[in-house]
């Protein structure tokens, strides 16, 4: 065999083997996805029950150091994740109420606006009032399928919440046990990295869930500021609304917003008003973004836009509106993983914000950062 057909072959077989690896990856893929979206009734309660334990496992250490024991200190840990459910459904339905005083209003213009739309269809579509309620008289479904169906929800949630409590009252009880075991299945030479690794991933879920708590918060404050300046009513909720929606980056805060607008708008608010309740938006993103962000999430958290986006849109598909939550979370775990198997780092450089020259290096910030006490590489586990 010649040189050169010899080098043809090589060629060809490693090509061959490149294309085998690339196969083998996206069947793999393929298969996470299925397993995602066909296991969500198990995954999605286990993932929340999960991702609230490792946001509870520092104080759950520190009662542990205090001498409490085990048990007592994930009871603790359950009783504060409670108070703060708890608190939030209290004061979201305090204000609630007082948005619910103007429903005369809001039903007066509902009314206005169907007959609006029915006078638009008869104009537009030649169909009559009286063919337009048969229409949906047709449609509408039996009392007795909205009971069926709302009493099936019920019991799905009532079930889901049983079932996040129980899975994170048993991983706060048995991290370290499970610990032990993923460690035992990892080879002697290993284990220091897949030590590090997990360490790493409790610590950027309870970064992440932390960072967006105080950002949450400021922006209440600072969404209350500006609402109350330009006198919308019922500023407080509002702030409460738009703040409370970053749970869902980019999507979130563009969906309060535009309720706000609307709500104001039903309620007669001119042109001055909406147009400061859209000035208001755009200062509180461009704080939020050059100087919340990297204050308060960190890099490690920071996953740049494209696969923000793609995670959202796979979240929602996969597991509704439980996947847009935790999407953003889950993909930061994946990224530390990737950024720790030298096979997978390319997909972590890929999911990964790229640098640029904000001014999170910058030495107000550094202050800042300090003043918040962001700690790293703090064993949790």
């Amino acid at each position: 065999m010649t040189p050169t057909l010899l080098n043809l072959t090589i060629n060809t077989r490693k090509m061959t083997t490149s294309s085998t690896t690339v196969s083998k990856k996206i069947f793999l893929l393929f298969l996470i996805i299925a397993a995602l979206y066909y296991g969500q009734v198990f995954l999605m309660p286990f993932v929340i029950g999960g991702i609230l334990a490792t946001l509870f496992l520092p104080f759950c250490n520190w009662l542990e150091k205090k001498k409490f024991p085990k048990g007592l200190a994930v009871f603790l840990c359950f009783l504060a994740l409670l108070l703060v459910v708890l608190g939030l459904i209290t004061l979201l339905s305090w204000k609630i109420s007082e948005v619910i005083n103007d429903v005369a209003l809001l039903k007066e213009k509902a009314v206005d606006t169907v007959a609006y739309l029915q006078k638009y269809i008869f104009n537009h579509f030649n169909i009559s009032i009286d063919e337009q309620f048969k229409i949906l008289n047709e449609e509408k479904p039996s009392y007795t399928s909205i009971v069926q169906i709302l009493l099936g929800s019920l019991v799905i949630i009532v079930t889901n919440i049983i079932l996040v409590t129980a899975y994170f009252l048993f991983l706060l009880y048995y991290r370290s046990h499970i610990k032990q075991f993923i460690l035992k299945l990892t080879a002697i030479s290993e284990q220091k990295s897949m030590e590090l690794i997990l360490h790493k991933i409790a610590n950027v879920s309870q970064q992440y869930l932390v960072g967006l708590s105080k950002m949450i918060f400021c922006l209440w404050i600072m969404y209350y500021a500006g609402f109350s300046f330009i006198g919308l009513e019922n500023a407080f909720f509002f702030a409460i609304l738009c703040g409370f929606l970053e749970i869902v980056p980019f999507v979130g805060n563009i969906t309060g917003t535009s309720l706000t607008v609307l709500i104001a708008a039903m309620h007669g608010g001119n042109l001055a008003l909406l147009g400061g309740i859209v000035i208001t938006y755009g200062i509180v993103q461009f704080i939020q973004g050059w100087l919340l962000e990297p204050l308060m999430l960190g890099p490690q958290v920071k996953i740049n836009p494209l696969f923000t986006i793609i995670a959202l849109v796979l979240g929602e598909l996969l597991w509704g509106i439980p996947g847009i939550i935790l999407a953003i979370p889950l993909t930061a775990m994946l990224k530390i993983i990737c950024d720790h198997v030298e096979a997978l780092q390319p997909y972590g450089f890929l999911i990964g914000e790229i640098e640029t020259s904000k001014p999170s290096n910058s030495i107000l910030l550094k202050k800042l950062r300090s003043f918040f006490k962001i700690k790293k590489n703090t064993k949790q586990i």
